[in-house]
């Protein structure tokens, strides 16, 4: 029986049984792909409403505030598409078998810490101890 068929819509990961065998993969890659296509669907929303919304604006007030909203909207779409190619990187971590361990410390990442950000790469220790680093340089 394939992993697809063992998974019905109330299943989630559970540490009592092995990490990552086939039915945790099915179910992160399913959440993945499922982010990914809604991703994609807003953003051709967007770019449908960017679309019937170039219209001239008369008033300059109008315009500037338009150009601000759209400003903003290509910023969150350019964040997404960075998002998309961080789930294209898990969907292949899925396929390697690297999916769901710490890519610093090769320690399983915690299934909740998964559940909540399915990207992740870093254990929470790892995650913590980057951004502290992060923020001694920073504050150099």
């Amino acid at each position: 029986m394939k992993a697809a068929e063992l998974i019905d819509d109330g299943y989630r990961p559970s540490d009592d049984e092995p990490f990552m065998n086939e039915r945790q993969k099915e179910y992160f890659r399913r959440k993945l792909l499922a982010w990914k296509d809604e991703i994609l669907r807003e953003s051709r929303e967007t770019l449908a409403a960017l679309q019937t919304e170039s219209e001239n604006h008369p008033d300059l007030a109008d315009r500037a505030s338009s150009e601000t909203d759209r400003a903003i909207e290509l910023r969150a779409r350019d964040r997404q598409r960075k998002l998309i190619t961080k789930i294209e990187a898990a969907l292949t971590r899925i396929e390697d078998g690297t999916y769901g361990y710490c890519e610093e410390t090769g320690d399983p990442i915690s299934l909740k810490r998964l559940d909540a950000r399915p990207i992740a790469t870093l254990s929470l220790e790892a995650q913590e101890r980057h951004e502290r680093r992060e923020r001694i340089y920073r504050d150099d």
